[in-house]
């Protein structure tokens, strides 16, 4: 497959990095030299060097037989205009472009974006897409991480294991037994900075993340066995009000109409804005690194702190201070992935990651074959899968412990007709099934090959 991806900073380049280890015809366009420099010597792909959208860079990019473009540039007007150009000059297939300012998602214009009119295929918006991701850690207290998949009929949760986790040093094959009715499949260890895929005889150790799926009813059932039964956050405070803090508290109040919620922004103009645009969340004006406006905002009485400002410095540190003050949770946004590692040693307890989050979106708009969503699960660890298995598929007919899974892919859960089935070894998996699995970086073409619908592949 030909793709052409237009912006080579953090998102460009981990997009491009993933299609590239996946053997993809990848190009990417940056304005910037140095950009395309550090690209070019890091990865299997070409560089060119231009604007996005000037029409003859994307003919000298070899627009005219691309498959996909991505357009994740600095500008919405250069992506929109990149999308625009690829399309009427070039027609490429599928147009995919990040989309920042929300005054062009608002729902007033939604037909700017249809093929009559500008024809992208999909809108990207990550203020949005991290808001979400930040609200899915509210419906599962004690867990750094929550994503469903299935129509929400299975959840995949990460947990980290601490002394009181009563799993500590039990086989995984045991599991089946001490609980046989709970649909649960670990799919992934992370030690000590490193990623494992864990066999039948591996043991969780205390200080491991865990990476689960489950059957959602059971999901209460699970975080116990993991010694996780903290209470629902009631009280939350939102450092930053920015568009990501904004759309935060708005699906807060939605969503979570039992929950308080506050805000500390730091510009007055802002500050009044936001206050105007919502409706039970209080927003404070002040410095979230200073002392007094924390103890405003009653910081110590605070179930959950979120800080999602502009700055990864602050929001770690926020979130530490709200730590020593008392605060229970706290959840980081943070964009520079060298910081990731340190996070867990410092005390915060949730890290969220728009660069992970926006290629984790796209990368589901690119994945071939029969698949409803795809999930990437830490730097370099492999991604979650969700796909439909069709007739054609060579998973179909056959116990999985025939079946040819590639190295590194682990199935955590089937949907049929509504019910999720844990897998075992004599489960067979039949046409039209909804399949969660993990796969490292390396399965992950070969789990592609598997969910597509043509003989060919096999």
């Amino acid at each position: 497959m030909k793709v052409l991806v237009c912006g080579a900073g953090q998102v460009g380049f981990n997009i491009a990095r993933y299609l590239a280890m996946e053997n993809n015809d990848v190009t990417v366009i940056d304005q910037s030299p140095e950009l395309v420099r550090r690209i070019s010597d890091s990865l299997d792909v070409k560089g060119i060097v231009g604007h996005a959208s000037h029409p003859d860079v994307l003919e000298r990019a070899g627009a005219g037989d691309t498959d996909i473009i991505i357009a994740v540039t600095q500008a919405d007007e250069v992506n929109m205009m990149a999308c625009q150009v690829a399309h009427s000059l070039f027609e490429v297939p599928t147009k995919i472009a990040r989309v920042r300012h929300q005054s062009y998602l608002n729902p007033v214009w939604s037909t700017l974006f249809s093929r009559e009119h500008m024809p992208i295929d999909v809108i990207i918006s990550p203020e949005i897409e991290v808001a979400r991701a930040v609200t899915r850690r509210f419906e599962v207290p004690g867990a750094f991480e929550m994503i469903p998949l299935a129509q929400g009929r299975v959840k995949l949760v990460g947990v980290r294991c601490d002394e009181g986790c009563p799993l500590i040093n039990t086989p995984l094959r045991q599991l089946t037994q001490l609980f046989p009715d709970l649909n649960i499949v670990i799919i992934g260890l992370t030690r000590q900075g490193r990623a494992i895929v864990p066999t039948a005889d591996d043991q969780m150790l205390v200080g491991d993340e865990a990476y689960f799926v489950v059957d959602s009813d059971q999901l209460p059932r699970a975080m116990a066995a993991f010694g996780h039964e903290e209470a629902e956050a009631r009280r939350l405070l939102i450092f930053g009000g920015g568009n990501i803090g904004l759309f935060l508290a708005k699906q807060v109040e939605a969503d979570f109409p039992w929950v308080h919620t506050k805000m500390i922004e730091a510009t007055a103009d802002r500050a009044e804005t936001i206050a105007a645009d919502l409706k039970k969340t209080v927003v404070l004006y002040g410095d979230v690194l200073e002392p007094e406006i924390l103890e405003e905002a009653n910081v110590g009485a605070t179930d959950t702190a979120v800080a999602v400002t502009n700055d990864d410095e602050t929001n770690i540190l926020s979130s530490l201070l709200a730590k020593r003050y008392g605060c229970k949770r706290t959840i980081a946004l943070i964009n520079k992935p060298s910081y990731e590692p340190l996070i867990t040693t410092l005390g915060i307890d949730v890290v969220v990651s728009p660069r992970n989050i926006t290629v984790s979106t796209i990368l589901q708009h690119v994945r071939r074959g029969r698949i409803h969503a795809v999930h990437t699960l830490r730097e370099g660890f492999g991604e979650l899968i969700e796909a439909e298995a069709m007739e054609t598929s060579g998973l179909v007919g056959q116990k999985l412990r025939d079946a040819n899974i590639p190295t590194g892919a682990m199935v955590g859960a089937i949907v049929r007709d509504g019910q999720v089935i844990s897998p075992r070894g004599d489960t067979v998996i039949q046409a039209h099934d909804r399949v969660v699995l993990f796969a490292t970086t390396e399965a992950v073409r070969k789990v592609e090959k598997l969910f597509s619908v043509r003989l060919e592949f096999f």
